[in-house]
């Protein structure tokens, strides 16, 4: 079984300072109330204006984003490269309303995908539709695509034009493009956009990935037909799967609309779909390509022992692990230093634009409080073991209370099939 455990691979890319600014983060983050007042106290200082830039970017700022703009991110790229990971770049821009601002965020993705085709390091191209699109739009056409004005019609046009430029070069130059998963209220168009853009260019290889969030109470059955209609016109299905980042937003949304609410109820239905999606894709694996972005041990070892069983190579270019930047390093260097691909999200944007995924970020380790107790644990772990200044195998920091037994994992991955993820 991996070991997750190793601090001094999972830390050696950072230094004491570092480490100490990293546990001073995520001891903030790990208080709800505080995070529900800062999200406030940043969201006023925003509408006046205040210059929040000093106090921003040298906190959550360094620890979740690479920097403002494509060079600035060089560093974090040549770095963590050393050590075989990966760096995914991420214009963090969103919601935007001007067509000025779609323009300049598809320019900025398209300087990422140059930059990928020319850094190793740089192994997949990553862009949100509501970066380049209205939500306002994307909200309209969700259901009701055949009802547009003459102005509408141009608009998605227009929208179609941006992200088709983009899935083009990316296949101009090999390089596999990562369309992000949003909100309920527009997922159906996103979905229909890029299920266009897989029909253009995923005919030899999957070169085009759709995001499919596990805590959608509907996304297992969606899969199943995705996959259905992808060997009925012969292409490869891309797919990133995630759990799912706006479930309090979802909730909220839909006893505020009056639907059902879109989401499972609990972190057990979720993970179990998660699991559940995940081992269909294995189990299909000749029609799919995968990038399992999870911060999740238990699903990561599952996926590492079900490659093992079904004797799939640790560099299969048909599976990627990823996580976020600031985010699960034992298990992204981990992984690494022990033969599989593995990347980092790596944001970047001006700070004050990128606010909106900050604040996502520290809601996200706020509601997770086992998440947020087990990297403090790592990261004081690895501390002490820095100030013992041994180089002999520590006892392994404390299990999180709330992750499963290794043993039982173990005992899961064997199981065939056991929540119905048959082959097609």
């Amino acid at each position: 079984m991996l070991n997750l455990n190793n601090t001094k691979v999972a830390f050696d890319y950072k230094s004491t300072n570092q480490l100490q600014r990293a546990r001073f983060m995520f001891k903030m983050v790990s208080r709800p109330w505080l995070v529900r007042i800062g999200k406030y106290l940043t969201r006023f200082a925003l509408f006046i204006r205040f210059p929040i830039r000093p106090f921003v970017k040298p906190t959550i700022f360094s620890q979740f984003c690479g920097g403002e703009t494509i060079d600035d991110c060089d560093d974090t790229i040549s770095k963590i490269g050393g050590y075989n990971v990966g760096s995914i770049l991420d214009y963090s821009v969103e919601g935007t309303e001007e067509p000025e601002a779609h323009d300049k965020t598809a320019q900025n993705v398209l300087e990422t995908i140059n930059k990928a085709a020319n850094t190793p390091n740089i192994p997949y191209a990553v862009f949100k539709i509501s970066g380049v699109s209205r939500d306002t739009f994307l909200e309209k056409i969700n259901d009701k695509l055949d009802d547009l004005s003459e102005d509408e019609e141009k608009e998605y046009e227009e929208v179609l034009m941006r992200i088709d430029n983009l899935c083009k070069r990316a296949f101009e130059v090999g390089v596999p493009i990562y369309i992000d998963a949003e909100d309920y209220s527009m997922q159906n168009a996103i979905d229909s956009i890029a299920w266009k853009m897989m029909l253009k260019y995923n005919k030899d290889k999957a070169l085009v990935f759709n995001t499919i969030q596990a805590y959608r109470v509907d996304r297992f059955e969606y899969l199943k037909a995705e996959h259905l209609k992808a060997k009925q016109v012969g292409i490869r299905y891309g797919v990133k799967l995630v759990r799912g980042a706006y479930m309090e937003k979802e909730r909220e949304r839909a006893e505020e609309k009056g639907y059902p609410s879109p989401i499972h109820e609990n972190k057990e239905a979720t993970d179990a779909c998660f699991n559940k999606c995940m081992r269909y894709i294995v189990n299909n694996l000749k029609d799919f390509s995968l990038c399992l972005g999870t911060h999740n041990e238990e699903s990561t070892l599952i996926l590492t022992e079900l490659m093992k069983e079904k004797g799939i190579s640790k560099n299969d270019d048909r599976i990627v692990f990823a996580q976020l930047l600031g985010m699960s390093d034992h298990i992204t260097f981990n992984l690494s230093a022990n033969g599989y691909p593995v990347a980092k999200y790596v944001p970047f944007g001006p700070v004050r634009d990128v606010m909106p995924y900050l604040i996502r970020r520290a809601e996200e380790n706020s509601s997770v409080s086992g998440q947020t107790y087990r990297e403090l644990e790592l990261i004081k772990h690895e501390l002490r073991r820095r100030k013992n200044k041994t180089n002999s195998h520590d006892a392994e920091p404390k299990q999180n209370k709330h992750k499963k037994d290794e043993d039982k994992i173990i005992k899961e991955v064997k199981i065939v099939d056991p929540d119905g993820a048959e082959a097609v």
